[in-house]
């Protein structure tokens, strides 16, 4: 199975509750599909680049999982339908981004190097 990472933003116009009840039936779709899901990180409530439908802002949220490639189009069809969502980005990770996504969990970036520490006393 191949690993992928979607980003999902959903309409402003929801409530907190409604946007986790739509990110919700995504997750349940992959997982009643044979995906397993790696990760899901919900972003919150951001500022888009541009305008989309008239909306400045969107509920963004991230998740990655491991999934046979049949079931992207069967997801991406299904965002498609819902209008809800403004955008989706679906993404095929490779070794190295995997690997990098391991390392980001595991909070490796999140480590102080001895000269930072040296510099900030």
């Amino acid at each position: 199975m191949q690993q992928y990472e979607i980003v999902i933003v959903l309409t402003p116009l929801l409530s907190v509750e409604a946007a986790a009840e739509g990110i919700a039936k995504y997750s349940k779709l992959l997982t009643d599909n044979g995906a397993e899901i790696v990760q899901e990180d919900n972003w919150g409530l951001r500022k888009l680049a541009y305008p989309i439908q008239k909306k400045t802002t969107g509920y963004y949220h991230l998740t990655e999982f491991k999934a046979p490639g049949e079931l992207i189009n069967k997801l991406e069809i299904e965002l498609r339908r819902d209008e809800r969502v403004l955008r989706f980005l679906t993404i095929a990770l490779d070794k190295h981004a995997v690997a990098y996504n391991d390392k980001k969990r595991s909070g490796a970036f999140n480590k102080k190097s001895p000269k930072a520490e040296e510099a900030a006393n």
